[in-house]
């Protein structure tokens, strides 16, 4: 029988969906998002959270821990669950209470760093964790982990350009840990180095982009070389709220801000294509759904971690 051994192995191959009501009033340009809430977790960082997992090297007894802002953090989670290995997860309180339970409800021990301190915080608070404990913790760090960007290399882009039979003319996508851009982008570089790679990010510092990075104003992930990217697109939060809601009610598709952040970027680069008078196959991502950041009900059951 053709079947999975592991709820592992489903992850990847996830369907490429058009756009076509944002472009009915755009000759010549395509655009089509990487539905990557098809994967087991939810989201895209279920490719890069097995890449990492796959690639690494725990001790007996090791705890597996990393710093997420929440998508890695249920990657790694229901992970942990089907590989019977132990997670921790270090994230800012104020990350979506349904992105907590998730991630709880699969055995991860969550550990809160400052709200106001983002992503960046966490990242310092899990540093101080693993440094009082040496032995204690195997850090995945998907922030400079080169198996980050080494599993959209290997699946993400091949993936793409078999979708679209090779007929992928530019490539749009958010800057968070950068994996998604970094390792899709040097992929399809390769495969047709006239294929155009585009960075979405957050054009204030302060945003409601949940996942995504204002480059300037953070620490920079060691993964990102911002020479793989042709060009790098500012979005405002409010852009990537409303595109998510324009996508709701034009298109049918319930998905994250990231996911709108990214549409508005490959939206604006379709627009200055057709003043241009080019063709043009535009692929995007979207990273999640929108029920990833709902509150859920106001039921409780109690999670304990050994």
């Amino acid at each position: 029988m053709s079947a999975a051994r592991s709820i592992s192995e489903l992850v990847g191959n996830t369907p490429l969906h058009e756009l076509a009501a944002l472009t009915r009033d755009m000759p010549g340009v395509r655009i089509f998002a990487k539905c990557e809430f098809y994967n087991p977790g939810g989201s895209v960082k279920d490719r890069a959270a097995l890449q990492m997992l796959k690639d690494a090297r725990p001790q007996a007894g090791q705890v597996v821990i990393d710093s997420t802002s929440g998508n890695t953090g249920i990657a790694l989670s229901w992970l942990g669950a089907a590989l019977g290995l132990k997670v921790a997860l270090v994230l800012p309180s104020n990350v979506s209470a349904a992105r907590k339970r998730i991630s709880k409800a699969y055995g991860a021990q969550l550990i809160y760093s400052d709200p106001l301190e983002g992503s960046d915080g966490a990242i310092r608070h899990l540093r101080r964790l693993v440094d009082a404990e040496p032995g204690r913790y195997h850090h995945l760090d998907q922030y400079s982990n080169p198996s980050n960007p080494k599993a959209h290399y290997l699946t993400t882009a091949p993936e793409i350009w078999a979708q679209t039979e090779g007929r992928v003319t530019h490539f749009v996508a958010g800057l968070g840990t950068s994996g998604t851009v970094m390792g899709t982008g040097r992929r399809l570089k390769e495969l047709n180095p006239r294929v155009q790679i585009v960075a979405v990010e957050p054009l204030e510092p302060m945003h409601g982009l949940e996942g995504l990075k204002h480059m300037p104003s953070s620490i920079v992930p060691p993964i990102y070389q911002p020479q793989v990217h042709d060009e790098k697109l500012s979005i405002a939060t409010d852009e990537g709220w409303d595109m998510s809601d324009r996508l709701l009610k034009e298109e049918g598709l319930a998905v994250g801000h990231s996911s709108g952040a990214n549409v508005a970027g490959a939206l604006k680069l379709a627009q200055r294509l057709v003043e241009a008078k080019q063709d043009g196959v535009i692929v995007t991502v979207f990273p999640d759904r929108a029920d990833r950041y709902f509150e859920p009900r106001r039921w409780e059951k109690t999670f304990s971690w050994p």
